[in-house]
């Protein structure tokens, strides 16, 4: 879906949908109440969201993934696998899957870790577990009640923030922010925080970091088309003129947005006319067709931690909970609410 462009200010639109946001929190709320979240037998770390659409959950799982094996763990990610048909539990093998059977954030995080898809999230870390995973990093899911998170990591979007603060449909929130923000651990902010999201988390651990190019890349001067289907291409075309590009045409699709030939033929003559290349980001290219695939430039980016041992201390202190025995929320706590 493409988010609605009320659903960042105040509009009358807002208002009128605002009673169908309260049924919506509502049901969240209720759904976590007659939850009975379960513990596996490794820890889990959630990274998830308050609204919907993009806001870096996957770079920041990557990030993740990539600082936890350097410290000796062998984690496994687990995803919805969102925009895929299989509901597994099922291991992602990115020389048999593609996006139309486990999404294309599957497909990326495979490419990193050991990765699982289920839509059933404990049946899903029941089997990275048995697999010889010693902790689960899960994409998504905070508003999931199911699996019991041993850390819960929030990623906001600095430019965006939480939007115009109301729940879906009246604006991008999967639930309220106060109750969301009362079961997170820590906060992640990407990018400079322009929405003020700080006010709304005090003496909650803050993170911030910054999505960069990853490895030698250089755009400078280059005249660029660029397209993309995430949750906000304007950030993805934001960084390209960051790094020196000279954008001469831009096209904005639907998130996950499965690309035809013919879509992807007319962005070719667009740039052949206009003396430009194509670029995407690395989870469009996991969407495109074959003829397609590898034909068109991607911006490899990463996501870099101002301050890389505040994560890890937050890490180490779940880890010392989990080995003594943190113990289960009691039925009806604030588990979660609302699915993401």
């Amino acid at each position: 879906m493409r988010s609605p462009a009320f659903w960042d200010g105040p509009s009358l639109l807002s208002d009128i949908l605002m009673p169908l946001g309260d049924l919506y929190a509502a049901g969240g709320w209720l759904r976590q109440r007659l939850a009975t979240p379960k513990r596996v037998g490794v820890p889990v770390i959630c990274v998830g969201n308050l609204v919907a659409g993009g806001a870096g959950k996957t770079p920041t799982v990557l990030t993740l993934l990539a600082r936890l094996r350097t410290q000796g763990w062998q984690p496994a990610a687990l995803t919805r696998g969102y925009g895929g048909r299989l509901a597994g539990p099922l291991r992602v093998d990115p020389a048999v899957h593609d996006a139309r059977t486990v999404g294309d954030e599957a497909l990326l995080l495979a490419c990193s870790a050991p990765t699982w898809v289920a839509r059933d999230r404990v049946a899903g870390a029941d089997a990275a577990a048995a697999a010889g995973a010693d902790l689960i990093v899960m994409d998504d899911g905070f508003q999931n009640p199911e699996l019991i998170k041993d850390l819960s990591l929030l990623v906001v979007d600095g430019a965006s923030g939480f939007g115009n603060g109301r729940v879906i449909p009246a604006g991008p929130l999967r639930e309220p922010v106060a109750r969301g923000l009362a079961r997170a651990d820590a906060l992640v902010i990407v990018g400079p925080d322009g929405r003020g999201i700080a006010q709304h988390a005090v003496g909650l651990p803050m993170l911030t970091a910054r999505l960069h190019p990853r490895g030698d890349t250089t755009l400078k001067g280059r005249r660029l088309i660029a397209f993309a289907g995430i949750g906000r291409p304007a950030k993805f075309f934001d960084t390209l003129s960051e790094l020196g590009a000279e954008l001469v045409g831009t096209a904005e699709f639907a998130d996950h947005h499965r690309y035809s030939t013919a879509e992807l033929d007319a962005l070719a003559d667009k740039a052949a006319r206009s003396d430009a290349s194509l670029i995407t980001t690395e989870k469009d290219a996991r969407r495109l067709p074959p003829s397609h695939a590898g034909t068109i430039e991607v911006l490899p980016v990463e996501l870099v931690f101002a301050r890389p041992t505040q994560l890890d201390r937050l890490i180490k202190d779940l880890l010392s909970d989990f080995m003594t025995g943190r113990s289960t929320p009691p039925l009806g706590s604030d588990q979660a609410a609302g699915d993401a």
